[in-house]
């Protein structure tokens, strides 16, 4: 049994245990025995409090560098974007400008670097201006859709009832056609044009982005944050847009680059079908389509414009890996 600390007589026996603050040395010397702790240390009685002197975890896009795969995804974006930031002022021929001396010899030459294509337009030129075109139609088309999607996703997930069912059901109804038959349909129908493609992309993809929304929303709808909102009696719409949305951004962001893809795939898809942009816009789809017949005999008037095709796809696609790592990191 270990000795008990005999406390002198008019000591401070009332304090509570290992309270050691104004006591004389002895005394603290037999307390800290007894308590285990080095005599030397003075204890206040209070609880200690925590300084925490690190920085909050950085943000999604904060990260980027971080990820090799997103930023070789970002390098593909940006040497196109590049390209078609600079296609006015850069040293090439106009896209719609016809060489006959060069139909003879499509293929490179120095001054077409990349050839000619059936009728003597020069080829670089139209890659660029076709990219340029493809990066000021896809992401305006996914912006559109986005919005119109995500207004309904909110709706559907924060007021639930008749007014998720109506919504739902809709976007079933949207997504169960096939896309390219969807996109077909209506393209015929309303004819082909930079507006129209945007129309068609934000129809085909507002559902899904919604249904995407709609789960978000209801998995947050039950925190904490979105219960002091009410009982601040903030607004529906304030909850909606300052409380729900922005902690929806992470699988949204990631969302946003495939879709940049699939709506870059659609373009070229029309454009393969002639229901692209109208000519003479340089349209990726709409070279490979013209170039089907020569493919044989010149290759590179097909293999060049679906190489850019798919090397802006593969750019969208891996900055959306690298994001998606990045959140399930966190």
């Amino acid at each position: 049994m270990p000795s008990e600390a005999v406390l002198p007589a008019g000591s401070a026996a009332a304090d509570p245990p290992g309270n050691t603050a104004g006591a004389d040395p002895a005394l603290r010397s037999a307390i800290a025995d007894q308590l285990g702790r080095p005599a030397s240390v003075e204890y206040s009685g209070r609880p200690a409090l925590v300084e925490y002197s690190g920085r909050p975890a950085p943000g999604l896009l904060r990260r980027l560098p971080s990820s090799r795969v997103a930023m070789v995804g970002l390098g593909l974006i940006l040497f196109w974007t590049v390209l078609a930031v600079l296609a006015p002022v850069l040293p090439i021929a106009p896209p719609n400008a016809q060489d006959f001396a060069a139909m003879g010899h499509p293929g490179s030459s120095a001054r077409h670097w990349l050839g000619v294509d059936t009728l003597g337009r020069d080829m670089l030129s139209r890659l660029i201006w076709g990219g340029r075109t493809v990066l000021m139609v896809a992401p305006l088309a996914v912006v559109v859709a986005y919005a119109v999607g995500a207004a309904l996703g909110l709706l559907a997930g924060y007021y639930r009832g008749w007014v998720d069912t109506v919504i739902s059901r809709a976007c079933d109804v949207i997504l169960s056609f096939p896309l390219v038959v969807l996109y077909v349909i209506l393209i015929a129908n309303i004819g082909p044009s930079m507006l129209n493609i945007v129309l068609a992309v934000v129809l085909a993809s507002a559902p899904g982005i919604a249904r995407i929304v709609r789960g978000l929303v209801l998995s947050l709808a039950g925190h904490e944050f979105v219960a002091a909102a009410h009982l601040r009696r903030e607004s529906d719409l304030y909850v909606m847009l300052v409380e729900l949305l922005p902690n929806c951004r992470g699988p949204l962001i990631t969302d946003f680059c495939l879709r940049l893809g699939f709506t870059t795939i659609t373009i070229g898809t029309l454009g393969f079908l002639g229901l692209g942009l109208p000519p003479p816009t340089p349209d990726w789809g709409g070279m490979v389509q013209q170039a089907t017949a020569m493919i044989t005999v010149w290759p590179h008037m097909a293999l060049y414009p679906c190489f850019a095709i798919v090397s802006l796809i593969l750019g969208f696609n891996l900055l959306a890996d690298g994001l998606s790592e990045l959140a399930l990191s966190d």
